[in-house]
């Protein structure tokens, strides 16, 4: 059932796996740095689209096999959080500087088109509809529910990323900050995986 404890966990899930670094991340500050925000902005647009519609149809696929076998969704719950678990382990050090890109900013249907292609991408589309998918709800409800959220969350975290690319990239190199950074994501991400195996 679709509820505010169920918003709040898939919102801090999507902030903390939007704003970690990743491919789009990486690309996002080196476009911010080199071409500006202004001239970014279609490769900011051209990502969350994409991924709602890969996050949307993942939660179709994923919402009919829980239909017909519920056990499944038990499973992915379990490999789901020992994924997340694994992640907190591994955002431990995990920032490091990011080099520019030489060429252009990407364009919108590039920037959407990349998705389906990037395996972080992948992981949040799976992670979503195996542990945050509303299965007592309609199909079409609980798709709209995860990608409204995604929409609502993906669009100004990654823009931090364009817009203080340069000023990001300074802040994450002093040694402290940035190990409070790293630990406080991944005691967020283990936190999230307690709540998907407990919900």
């Amino acid at each position: 059932m679709i509820n505010l404890s169920l918003f709040s966990a898939l919102s801090i899930f999507y902030f903390t796996m939007f704003f970690t670094p990743g491919p789009n991340n990486a690309m996002l500050t080196a476009s911010g740095m080199k071409f500006g925000f202004v001239r970014t902005l279609p490769h900011l647009i051209g990502i969350p689209l994409g991924h709602i519609f890969q996050i949307g149809m993942t939660c179709f696929g994923l919402a009919n096999l829980f239909l017909i076998y519920p056990q499944v969704q038990f499973m992915m719950k379990i490999l789901c959080f020992v994924y997340l678990v694994y992640l907190g382990w591994k955002m431990i050090g995990s920032f490091s500087i990011l080099r520019k890109e030489t060429g252009r900013p990407l364009k919108f249907y590039e920037a959407s088109l990349f998705q389906f292609i990037n395996p972080k991408a992948w992981s949040i589309a799976v992670a979503v509809a195996s542990g945050f998918f509303p299965t007592e709800e309609n199909v079409i409800i609980g798709i709209a529910f995860v990608t409204i959220t995604a929409a609502i969350i993906c669009f100004p975290t990654i823009s931090l990323w364009a817009l203080f690319g340069s000023g990001l990239r300074k802040f994450i190199t002093n040694i402290k900050i940035k190990k409070i950074i790293e630990y406080l994501l991944a005691i967020l991400l283990v936190l999230t995986g307690l709540f998907i195996l407990f919900k």
